[in-house]
């Protein structure tokens, strides 16, 4: 019994009927034309959320006073701390360590083993396991130049490109350049690489590149990274230690305003730690939870934005996070699914974005905010969407394409947690199409960092998702996974040598926060919220109203 029931079967017929046609195309290599550089200009500024007026405002203070971003981020941009009306005693830290890493994903584990590689001492906090982030959630690959015919040369071009030309040049050739390091280093992990028989790697195109340089693991790439990395780190003991559900909560500074540590707070005792450390990294990740616009999302759980929050009250500076990454193939039904990222791998392998009507309307492989565009507009321009049960507009993703153009079972070897994840529903991917929306994604930009992670203020690092500027206001698939990593070594070294030249033993005070309190007051701000929100609350308002007994 199929998932979809008989009014979408009846629509599949379409998909099925212009099928025939469109894999003989494929077959041919002959594929639906590209946007020219105009229509891509068009279609973005109408379509795509970021360039939309509504739902964004300036924010009101800060170091980025001024600048216009998402109304969600504004607003914690904000807020007031969660230790405002607290009285924390920050004469007696409850841990002392050279590198404080706050987060615990791919860029913070990759930080805590460069930086135990040079010998310092490392406390991991994380909000929840460790593990749980946007990186074991990632699917598709990692993008790395070490094939014949390829080179970190034209990977920084593909990424500038992508990027629309807003990309820090410096954190570009920095990701690129060490691409190539980072797949060999996460090889003699014991990563499990997609592999021919022969032992040579398997790579695929992604949207806007010139070159095969995707990297995979079936569909669970990022799981994968995140399992090697995180064997690596809880096996040194010696020199890494991790605190599991333990979110910071406000960064501490000295009497320079130099970041000195953080205060944690423990989700299941209710404790706060105060923790002296000689180095911070924040590599918290993205705003995925906070909805921009009201779009589903793809992130984990604990995606609220805490890092740039803290960062922000500190004074490090932000760049490029008025722009938000929407993936253009997110599940619109079944409805247990909305929001599910369904990995740029699928129309890599050859499915193609189809209409109502059975056509082919845009080239599967446009960087990911066009392609977004593209979606956006045959849905609610073209009206050639089809609309599920709970009224969410979507198009179909030919998924059995693959099948027909590389060998049956493909889809099942490729994209096993796809299949798996439809299959439930009764939905067999192999067969059926699926149906596919834009969903909310990647946190483009964050904290404004060097090519060492360094933020402005001293002490003070950022890696991953949290930080911006490698990706300008469009990221390319598979360079989260690499970013992270990259990024995360970069830190964990940086943090190294400034550990090294700071004594670490000056005052530990919240100075930064009373200022930044100060400046909501003088900008008239009389009731702003708290934050971080730590976890995002998804009680219904009728239920929160609710008198009980």
């Amino acid at each position: 019994m199929s998932g979809y029931g008989e009014e979408f079967q009846k629509l599949i017929e379409a998909v099925e009927a212009s099928r025939p046609a469109r894999v003989e195309m494929a077959k041919r290599g002959e594929a639906f034309p590209a946007l020219t550089m105009t229509q891509r200009e068009e279609w973005l500024g109408k379509y795509h959320p970021d360039y939309k007026d509504e739902g964004r405002r300036a924010v009101k203070v800060g170091p980025n006073e001024g600048q216009v971003f998402p109304e969600e981020v504004s607003e914690l941009l904000e807020s007031k701390s969660i230790l405002s009306d607290l009285k924390i005693d920050l004469s007696k830290p409850d841990y002392e360590t050279d590198l404080l890493v706050i987060g615990a994903g791919g860029a913070g584990t990759a930080a805590a083993l460069a930086a135990s590689d040079q010998g310092l001492k490392v406390l991991v906090s994380t909000k929840l396991r460790h593990g749980d982030s946007n990186t074991v959630m990632a699917e598709g690959g990692i993008q790395g130049a070490d094939q014949e015919g390829d080179s970190p040369y034209f990977h920084y071009l593909d990424v500038i490109g992508g990027g629309h030309f807003t990309n820090d040049p410096a954190l570009v050739g920095a990701m690129t350049n060490d691409a190539p390091i980072i797949i060999d280093w996460l090889e003699r992990m014991g990563m499990m690489f997609d592999k021919f028989p022969d032992g040579r790697m398997k790579v695929r195109h992604g949207g806007g590149t010139s070159r095969k340089r995707m990297h995979s693991a079936g569909d669970m790439t990022g799981a994968e990274i995140m399992r090697v990395v995180r064997d690596e780190a809880r096996n040194r003991t010696d020199t890494i230690d991790i605190l599991e559900f333990s979110p910071a909560v406000e960064l501490l500074t000295d009497d320079n305003g130099d970041v000195t540590g953080a205060v944690l707070y423990n989700l299941e005792t209710k404790e706060y730690y105060v923790v002296r450390a000689k180095s911070v990294l924040i590599s918290s990740g993205g705003f995925g939870r906070l909805h921009i616009q009201g779009f589903p999302t793809t992130n984990h759980y604990g995606a609220t934005a805490d890092g740039i929050i803290m960062a922000y009250r500190a004074g490090a500076a932000l760049q490029d996070l008025d722009s938000t990454q929407y993936h253009p193939t997110g599940v619109v039904y079944p409805e247990q699914n909305v929001g599910l990222l369904i990995t740029e791998k699928v129309r890599g392998l050859g499915a193609q974005l189809v209409n109502i009507d059975g056509e082919q309307f845009c080239f599967p492989l446009e960087p990911r905010d066009v392609e977004s565009a593209c979606v956006i507009r045959e849905c609610l321009d073209i009206e050639k969407g089809i609309v599920t049960p709970t009224g969410r507009p979507g198009v179909w993703l030919d998924s059995p394409m693959i099948d027909i153009l590389h060998g049956e079972g493909t889809v099942r070897k490729e994209l096993p947690a796809k299949y798996i994840q439809f299959k439930r529903y009764g939905i067999d991917i192999s067969k059926q199409p699926m149906l596919i929306y834009p969903t909310l994604h990647y946190q483009n930009g964050g904290i404004k960092i060097g090519a060492d992670a360094a933020t402005s203020v001293p002490g003070l690092f950022g890696a991953g998702e949290v930080a911006g500027g490698v990706h300008g206001r469009n990221r390319l698939m598979g360079n989260s996974l690499l970013d992270v990593l990259v990024f995360g070594r970069r830190a964990g070294l940086a943090a190294a040598e400034h550990a090294g030249k700071t004594k670490g033993d000056g005052k530990l005070t919240l100075g930064h926060v009373t200022e930044f309190e100060k400046s909501l007051k003088d900008a008239g701000i009389k009731k702003p919220t708290v934050g971080p929100i730590i976890l995002p609350d998804y009680t219904p308002d009728h239920v929160k109203s609710r008198q009980w007994c």
